[in-house]
Parts: structure tokens; sequence; C-alpha cells
């Protein structure tokens, strides 16, 4: 079965909240289905900055990527989810 990478620009609150951080959280949530396979920070403005991540999911999930944006967005330190791309990937 194929598997679906998301890519996602995640924005935290605060510029005191560094991306190491929101990651470990997300990684604390996230239910098994899903994996994280890449991420890195991004510089927005004046000492903020985003967390850019890839999580790879099954491709039959259903809602699309509905349930890990709520999931991640219910996270206390983050303000906004952006899903940037969606792609299938063959295994």
């Amino acid at each position: 079965m194929a598997k679906v990478a998301v890519l996602m620009r995640i924005l935290p609150e605060d510029a005191s909240t560094k991306p190491e951080t929101l990651l470990e959280k997300i990684k604390e949530k996230l239910p098994e289905k899903y994996h994280v396979a890449q991420y890195q920070a991004e510089p927005i403005a004046f000492g903020l900055e985003a967390l850019r991540v890839i999580i790879l999911m099954p491709e039959d999930v259903e809602g699309g990527t509905n349930e890990l944006e709520e999931i991640i967005s219910s996270i206390e330190g983050i303000s906004q989810v952006d899903v940037l791309n969606v792609a299938r990937m063959m295994e």
C-alpha cells in the first residue's frame, strides 16, 4: 500500500517557542499510523521560526489530512497549521 507525504508549516504562538519544542510535542501526540519523516526550522520574522515537517501517513485514512491537521492544531503552543503539499509515495 502506498503512503502519503504531507508537507506542513507549523507556526508557534510566540517567538519564545522553538521548532524543536514543537516537534517533540507533535511526536508525543501523533498516533502510530503517522510518522515524522523530515523537518527543519524556517525563519519567518523578528525571531519567529516556523517548523516545516513532512509527515508520512497511510493513503487510506478517511478525510485526507483533516485528522492530522486537527491533532496538530490542538497541541498547546501551536497557533497555525498550513498544509503546503500532499504527495502519494509508492513503497
